[in-house]
């Protein structure tokens, strides 16, 4: 009874359906150069949806050596060496990423492992699983528990320096150097 439900005229049923599948790639092929044509518009407006703040990215899988500069928001996930410099932008070094290059941007955002020197206009963030050796520059720091950081900071505030001076008392305005140091 069960040798019988089991016969290959079910397994007959799917081959016929598998050969006519290749008829439908070969009507398929000539459907891709329609699709072609369909994704041409959204190159050609690339240019205008990333000045309205969309992010390049990096992929996990690329491996880049050399310069990267650029005017707008990057997230790293591959492997970089060189300089990566973008200066009013913001610039995300994602969990995946091994970044081995000094990194310049308006705001550095770290997840993943950098070697390297950072200089950020507005901010550095370390987030908890980051892990930056190199020295940073930058107005604002963060830091999170769990991060790893080896190297210097300096708090450059260029802008705002004048209004800081007045808020201190008078005996660290004098010796700003050495007060930067014992802190």
């Amino acid at each position: 009874m069960w040798g019988d439900k089991k016969p290959e005229a079910p397994a007959k049923a799917p081959l016929p359906q598998q050969q006519s599948r290749p008829s439908v790639t070969s009507t398929s092929a000539t459907s891709y150069p329609g699709e072609v044509k369909k994704m041409a518009p959204l190159d050609s407006t690339y240019p205008a949806t990333t000045s309205g703040g969309n992010m390049a990215r990096l992929g996990a899988s690329l491996h880049i050596k050399g310069e990267i500069t650029g005017n707008e928001d990057l997230q790293i996930d591959g492997s970089v060496e060189g300089l990566v410099q973008l200066d009013d932008r913001k610039l995300t070094v994602g969990a995946s990423a091994r970044v081995t290059a000094d990194l310049m941007a308006r705001e550095v955002i770290v997840y993943g492992n950098v070697k390297g020197n950072l200089r950020a206009r507005d901010r550095i963030e370390i987030k908890k699983d980051g892990s930056v050796v190199g020295d940073l520059t930058t107005a604002r720091i963060m830091i999170e528990d769990g991060a790893y950081f080896k190297g210097s900071i300096e708090i450059d505030k260029a802008g705002d320096a004048g209004e800081t001076d007045l808020e201190k008392p008078a005996y660290t305005r004098a010796g700003k150097t050495t007060a930067a140091t014992s802190s």
